[in-house]
């Protein structure tokens, strides 16, 4: 089932209730959510998404939500974080509260990953829920996250009970991680909250730990990968490469900033359409890759944004999806 929030919110209530997944937009990209308190809902999460057992998932819950239901208490620049940040792209990992939620939501650790979403049609499904979600992407593991509706329907299609549509999402990449259980922040994956925010409103410059030495989602060395082959490339090598590979019969692809696509490309290169900044990129990275897909691009070029500001996190995702697969 899909369509309007508001004719399908009941009904997705009455899924979650019943141990069945739900698709919900937020601000970041599509989840995919089963009750956090229910192991049934929650092995059948990981069954259709195909994650790793152990793999962690973040736990979402409503804004006016006593967030020590599910974690200990915070230390304090974790309760600066969730103020500046919260509802927003911000996930806190946290010593977490027995018996809150299932094992499998945190991979049997002590810790969860919890966060507040701004998302209107999350928060509704969030309040009339009433309980906390366990809700990864809503795509298959490894793949490219989804920013529609759409994308989920063609990913998941009958794996989900209930698409609720809230129109494409605004941030577009992933939450920002911050692991909370130590004396400082440590980012473990980088997303719409940076690492300049997290240190202005810590007054602590944190740590990076973004190569998966801690579990976290989306931390694998591969991950957010189209069937195309993603190559990183300079706006410099861009005619010369594009050229071999399609000397070679290659369906190529390029996705950069506009201000990175250079005059005198060779014909035959697919130029997806240009963002203008680094925030529309990270709004429209994911469903350029799909493009690539639909349009049975072998190879992609892409140029990564400034790595600075956002610009951080989209850089990450495309260095995960160009990396060699499993």
């Amino acid at each position: 089932m899909s369509g309007p929030a508001g004719a399908d919110l009941e009904a997705a209530v009455r899924a979650l209730r019943a141990g069945e997944l739900v698709a919900f937009p937020t601000e970041t990209v599509y989840g995919l959510g089963a009750d956090a308190a229910n192991a049934a809902a929650v092995a059948e999460l990981y069954r259709v998404k195909g994650r790793p057992a152990g793999h962690p998932v973040i736990v979402h819950v409503a804004a006016d939500a006593d967030v020590e239901r599910w974690v200990l208490a915070p230390p304090a620049y974790a309760r600066a974080l969730a103020d500046a940040c919260w509802p927003g792209p911000l996930t806190l990992v946290l010593p977490r509260r027995p018996g809150a939620v299932v094992d499998q939501v945190t991979g049997g650790r002590r810790t969860l990953g919890i966060r507040i979403p701004a998302q209107p049609v999350a928060q509704d499904l969030l309040r009339a829920f009433g309980g906390g979600l366990a809700a990864p992407s809503a795509n298959r593991f490894g793949r490219v996250s989804p920013t529609t509706a759409g994308h989920v329907r063609a990913d998941l299609g009958d794996d989900v009970r209930v698409i609720l549509d809230g129109g494409p999402c605004g941030v577009g990449v992933e939450s920002t991680i911050v692991d909370c259980t130590g004396a400082a922040p440590v980012i473990l994956r980088h997303g719409g909250v940076t690492a300049a925010d997290v240190a202005r409103i810590t007054g602590v410059a944190p740590e990076e730990r973004t190569d998966g030495s801690t579990a976290a989602p989306g931390t694998l060395p591969s991950h957010y990968a189209p069937a195309a082959r993603v190559q990183l490339v300079e706006p410099g090598a861009i005619a010369a490469r594009a050229t071999t590979a399609l000397f070679a019969g290659s369906r190529v692809g390029l996705l950069a900033l506009a201000a990175d696509v250079p005059s005198g490309l060779p014909g035959g290169l697919v130029v997806l359409d240009p963002p203008a900044d680094p925030d529309e990129y990270a709004r429209v990275l994911y469903d350029r890759l799909r493009e690539a897909d639909a349009r049975d691009l072998a190879v992609v070029l892409v140029v990564p944004p400034p790595d600075t500001g956002i610009g951080t996190a989209v850089a990450d995702r495309l260095r995960r999806a160009a990396a060699p697969r499993p």
